[in-house]
């Protein structure tokens, strides 16, 4: 099997199962929407939420990034016996920190949430305390996951990671449809907290079939430790621009009319899908071979996989920022508006989704970057570029809410980060020389005018469509899903006519 396939069908395993766990998140949602609307209750909880996860899913990501290529090194030197040994040793160092880090959360949870949402006030600011104490145990769940993953991704094992999300939202979709109670949105957090744990459990066959038996032996002398640690700090504050972009834009949507907060987070979970099934499956697929690459001293084979990685992005984002641009407003409608989710959510939701689709393209592009990067073990670019994000979106955001309420700090996300973006190609370009910008652009170009045309026929399709035969919510789905459909069609067919670079790839 080639490289070029066995990317492909590695990416396609984790984007099949993404989608699957997507889709079943999709429901999660709509059913969150239709059993507490949005407003007061979902605020807190959402609010409650981000305390609950901000730190461990920052440090928890960083981590997962930073011991792919450590695992690749130890295998290397050591093998699988070696590695197996670090994988243990770290586990129980995070398992003790993630413990000290739920004491420090419970006694400090007025404080968190008095930064997060510095608009809640009485009774809503004593429920987002509860909420978050409640949810503590799953800093340490997420713990594990990302330790687990993290070698199972540097082991080019990605079906276990893939699909832990499947039974994550098969606990809420149970909960929501036959144990939900509209007045103690405190259970929606237990659900929570119990569905969390089945991420890293669905992953522990796999880890025991490597030969993992754990062990309560703590080396804080090992050298790898040492790596680890230095690595990745860099990583914490690189990946934590979108964390701390979140809690920006939800402490200043917190001092917005109800609803705010929960508009910008069903509008941010319709963005993610596009980012989390076809995005993260290119890069989860490829960090691992960068890695190896940069360990072989191998720049041309670097090259060549960051080429095809970031086209692949492309040609995927391009369209989708189009289609969402034009479509906004029906998919929320169609999707979450029923129960206590009213016409002006569906307003307030779309219009969020209409300014974060605009900075899909930079965000993207910003994860498959920050891999490039990570590989090379350069963590301190990505660091000092995300700081520059996160700046630049403070900026941003106390100009645009001014006028555009919760929809300007949409708009100040989609800009800071693709203006970032671009700062970190011309960052690369100084560290390893020409990596091939105009074949980007070129790829860009053809690609964009591709989805305008496509654009154009949805546009026309769907709303004279409906126009004419949406008699109910039913037909007006099909429709869209006819449009989009076609849509995707004639986008690839243009592309084909086009000559766009690595859609064979994608293809396979």
């Amino acid at each position: 099997m080639t490289k070029a396939r066995k990317v492909a069908q590695s990416a396609a395993t984790i984007a099949i199962f993404t989608l699957i766990s997507k889709f079943l998140g999709f429901i999660r949602e709509v059913l969150i929407a239709s059993q507490y609307g949005s407003g007061y209750e979902t605020d807190t909880y959402f609010v409650a939420m981000t305390a609950t996860t901000i730190i461990m899913t920052t440090i928890g990501t960083s981590l997962n990034t930073t011991l792919i290529p450590i695992f690749t090194e130890i295998e290397e030197r050591k093998g699988r016996k070696g590695k197996l040994k670090f994988l243990n040793n770290i586990f129980n160092v995070v398992f003790f920190t993630a413990i000290i880090l739920a004491l420090l959360g419970f006694l400090l949870s007025p404080v968190i949430i008095k930064i997060l949402a510095k608009g809640f006030e009485g009774e809503q600011f004593d429920l987002a305390v509860k909420l978050n104490r409640i949810g503590l145990p799953i800093i340490i769940f997420l713990g594990f996951t990302y330790i687990f993953s993290g070698y199972l991704h540097s082991s080019q094992i990605f079906g276990p990671p893939a699909i832990m999300g499947i039974p994550y939202n098969f606990v809420f979709i149970f909960f929501l449809l036959f144990m939900a109670d509209k007045i103690n949105i405190s259970d929606l957090m237990l659900a929570s907290v119990f569905a969390t744990s089945t991420q890293f459990l669905i992953q522990i066959p796999a880890i025991r079939h490597q030969g993992f038996r754990y062990r309560l032996d703590v080396n804080l002398k090992d050298i790898y430790i040492s790596k680890t640690f230095k690595l990745i700090v860099p990583v914490i504050l690189g990946s934590a621009v979108q964390k701390i972009n979140t809690i920006i834009d939800k402490t200043l949507a917190s001092s917005l009319v109800d609803g705010s907060i929960s508009a910008l987070n069903y509008a941010a979970r319709i963005n993610d899908v596009i980012v989390s099934v076809f995005i993260m499956a290119v890069t989860t697929v490829i960090f691992p071979m960068l890695s190896k690459a940069f360990s072989q001293q191998d720049n041309k084979q670097i090259r060549r996989i960051m080429g095809q990685g970031i086209n692949i992005i492309l040609i995927i984002t391009v369209p989708a920022t189009i289609g969402i641009l034009i479509l906004a407003e029906p998919i929320v409608r169609l999707f979450f508006e029923r129960g206590e989710f009213t016409s002006i959510a569906t307003n307030m939701t779309s219009s969020a989704l209409f300014f974060y689709s605009l900075g899909l393209v930079g965000i993207s592009l910003r994860l498959m970057l920050n891999k490039v990067f990570y590989s090379f073990q350069d963590t301190k670019t990505p660091m000092m570029n995300g700081a520059l994000a996160v700046g630049l979106n403070i900026i941003l955001n106390l100009i645009f809410v001014r006028f555009m309420d919760h929809s300007g700090l949409a708009l100040a996300t989609s800009i800071s980060v693709t203006l970032t973006s671009a700062f970190l190609f011309l960052n690369l370009r100084k560290k390893i020389g020409p990596i091939g910008l105009t074949a980007y652009i070129k790829t860009f170009i053809k690609t964009l005018a591709a989805s305008l045309i496509m654009g154009v026929v949805v546009y026309f399709m769907f709303y004279g469509l409906s126009a004419k035969f949406a008699t109910n919510k039913i037909i007006e789905l099909l429709i869209l899903l006819l449009s989009i459909g076609t849509g995707a069609l004639i986008y690839f067919i243009l592309c084909i006519v086009f000559k766009v670079e690595n859609l064979k790839l994608l293809k396979k």
